[in-house]
């Protein structure tokens, strides 16, 4: 098989929002992306309640788990956790500039040490038989060069690394808070291009600005895979059109039929876990995006779903207004 046939699209991992609900509508919407979760932390997972962090349903394969943390024996630790959980992949975040990234040094801060990165990879490799893979940045605070990217992938291909996703901006760690650090530093593709090229072997994954159909195209002529982010969030039907496109899939269910299918598992969800409407309902007000109607349905799901006894039956009521 082609590197280019395994996973060409994927859904980035987003901190408070690609939950394990929002991962259940996406499935919907496209049933060939790879999904990700958000990142959770070593942390999270030794000292909480591992079950609820790494729950996921069945129709969600494939589904990577991305975790955050600098320990090798932890990281191998929760790596087995998840596989024995039945994930399909494991993904270090080598690429979040947040604060809290910051204080407990992992995240894109590890960019600067990959001799550590390379320790983290192994010792997680070494413990599960499932793909393990790395999520960067072009670069981070002055460590900015293609010579600085080149050097961290080639230490982890050297490990045995295959599959890298590159956030084509760099990320600076004082001045900018973490939304900033996705829309401020330009985007690179051309050093993504450039580590490709030096690392034909190697499937680099492009993440980063990918918004429209014809960028979706252009950069899977250049790239093995991309990773689409705040586009499949905001304007989830997006998903939708890939499908067609790239997967050539014209089956895909229609928005309102998303609706209707997501009906039983907020009722199953509240049933087996309470989970509020409002938790499942909030990943899908940009479903209608540029359609008519989708002010209306926007403000319903903004409503209802947080009125007093809210059910399964309130994005039908949405659906009703939206008209």
């Amino acid at each position: 098989m082609s590197i280019k046939n395994i996973y060409p699209i994927s859904i980035a991992p987003m901190m408070d929002w690609t939950d394990r609900h929002c991962r259940y509508f996406h499935r919907l919407i496209s049933p060939n992306a790879l999904l990700y979760t958000e990142m959770i932390t070593t942390g999270a997972l030794l000292h909480g309640d591992h079950r609820r962090f790494l729950r996921f349903d069945k129709s969600e394969h494939p589904v990577s788990l991305q975790l955050g943390g600098s320990n090798p024996q932890d990281l191998s630790l929760c790596a087995k956790m998840a596989e024995d959980h039945g994930y399909d992949e494991i993904n270090l975040n080598c690429g979040c500039p947040s604060n809290r990234v910051q204080s407990g040094r992992f995240g894109v801060c590890m960019m600067k040490e990959p001799d550590h990165v390379a320790t983290c990879i192994s010792a997680i490799s070494n413990t599960v038989n499932i793909p393990v893979t790395v999520k960067c940045r072009i670069g981070v605070d002055e460590f900015d060069s293609f010579d600085f990217l080149s050097d961290f992938v080639g230490k982890l291909v050297d490990i045995g690394c295959i599959t890298f996703i590159i956030h084509a901006r760099k990320a600076w760690l004082k001045g900018l808070s973490p939304k900033e650090n996705r829309e401020v530093p330009p985007l690179d593709y051309k050093r993504v291009e450039n580590v490709k090229n030096t690392y034909p072997s190697v499937r680099i994954i492009l993440n980063g600005g990918i918004t429209t159909m014809k960028s979706v195209q252009d950069n899977l002529k250049r790239f093995d895979g991309l990773m689409i982010g705040r586009e499949a969030y905001q304007n989830p039907y997006f998903l939708a059109e890939i499908e067609s496109k790239v997967f050539n899939n014209d089956s895909t269910l229609s928005r309102d039929e998303i609706v209707r299918a997501m009906t039983p598992y907020i009722a199953r969800q509240m049933s087996e876990h309470n989970t509020p409407v409002k938790s499942i309902a909030r990943h899908m007000t940009g479903l209608y995006h540029g359609q008519p109607g989708a002010r209306k349905w926007r403000q319903a799901l903004s409503t209802l779903p947080h009125e007093e006894g809210a059910d399964e039956y309130a994005i039908e009521k949405a659906l009703q207004i939206k008209g």
